[in-house]
């Protein structure tokens, strides 16, 4: 009797003891916990743009509110590759020389892994735009940045916003996109998120994680920016876009409507992941954030979660039917819900057992020859 009671305390107190040490691992000094907790509703968000129906966002009808989540998650996705980008190459305090060296080689091939990981998402053939292979480009594309003061940061990303929706619309007239080739070529460079554009999501993310943003005053002050941009690219410049000419260009390079790669959107969706950034980062400074633990846990492997989520696609698509399309015969599952639940009780229970996601610990593994003390709240 008295063998079996010691042996259920030690169990009890192994099993606590893990959950201990990884709840210590989510709110460590290693990690950012408001940039963990933005992850994962960018990952909710993405789940729920895909998953869920929505109508166009009318302020004055909540039924359409969930509309929010469409373009602007994928956004606020990609201006958090920003901001892990600037916190494993030193956060406030840029590396450099050698370790600045390491580091954009340890980059570099985790850019070839979520690459190479986004083609064989987008071979399963689910009816989603697969944004892991932009992503790695991105990665990429950013690393000559790295090493900008923050004010450079910044009005590079601004830079980006304003000129490349004209290139983008350039770009999109090219045949190259014609047939299947085309839209093959689509797919392995995520085209569907334009990286020409959404550099600028990126730089304004590297200037964020530079910024001392943890820092209430700084997120206060960031909070006010992004809403500032957001009235200016959806109010300003996407009510110039819905005055253009409907034979002009300047309709589609201004507009601000989702995934349309226009000016409005931009500046407009930009401002929204800034806002929202700063608001998890304040969130995570109250006691809020022992009640968030499982979105913040879901952000701390984003890529396990998203591949997860397609994964699970995959196996459980119905045949079309009546529904009219693959998607639609998806979405008639109701799977919003039971998806999200699942993974957000997969990850925190993974996060508080096991420690880090599975992905980002292959991904880690294959870019072991970068800086090795890199904060972990990054990746």
């Amino acid at each position: 009797m008295a063998a079996a009671a010691g042996l259920t305390r030690t169990t009890h107190g192994g099993l606590r003891g893990r959950f201990d040490r990884g709840r210590a691992r989510l709110d460590g000094p290693g990690r950012e916990p408001g940039i963990d907790l933005a992850r994962g509703l960018a990952i909710v968000g993405m789940f729920a743009a895909h998953l869920l129906d929505t109508t166009a966002f009318e302020w004055t009808h909540p039924a359409t509110w969930t509309d929010v989540v469409n373009g602007r998650s994928s956004i606020l996705f990609a201006t958090l590759a920003g901001v892990s980008l600037a916190l494993v190459t030193g956060g406030e305090r840029p590396f450099d020389g050698a370790r600045m060296a390491s580091a954009r080689c340890s980059l570099a091939l985790r850019a070839a892994c979520i690459w190479l990981l986004g083609v064989l998402l987008v071979m399963l053939q689910t009816p989603v735009l697969v944004i892991l292979p932009a992503y790695g480009i991105l990665f990429l594309l950013a690393l000559p940045f790295l090493r900008l003061p923050v004010g450079w940061l910044f009005a590079a990303s601004a830079g980006v916003a304003v000129a490349a929706p004209f290139a983008v619309f350039a770009i999109d007239q090219l045949p190259l996109w014609d047939g299947e080739a085309g839209q093959t070529v689509a797919h392995t460079i995520g085209w569907h998120y334009p990286f020409a554009l959404w550099l600028a999501f990126v730089l304004a993310g590297i200037g964020t994680g530079r910024m001392a943003f943890a820092r209430p005053a700084t997120a206060t002050l960031l909070l006010a920016v992004g809403a500032v941009l957001a009235a200016v690219g959806y109010g300003i410049v996407g009510r110039w876009a819905e005055l253009a000419p409907a034979d002009s260009i300047w309709g589609v390079v201004l507009s601000s409507t989702a995934h349309s790669s226009g000016m409005g959107e931009a500046v407009g969706s930009g401002g929204f992941a800034l806002g929202a950034i700063a608001l998890c980062t304040l969130l995570c400074a109250t006691p809020a954030r022992a009640v968030l633990l499982p979105l913040r846990a879901v952000g701390s492997m984003p890529l396990t979660a998203y591949t997860a989520q397609l994964l699970t696609w995959a196996v459980l698509q119905p045949s079309v039917g009546e529904a009219g399309s693959e998607l639609a015969a998806f979405r008639a599952l109701d799977p919003f819900w039971p998806l999200t639940i699942a993974t957000l009780a997969g990850c925190t229970a993974w996060a508080l057992l096991l420690g880090r996601g599975p992905l980002e610990r292959l991904v880690g593994w294959v870019a072991r020859v970068g800086p090795r003390e890199a904060p972990a709240g990054a990746a």
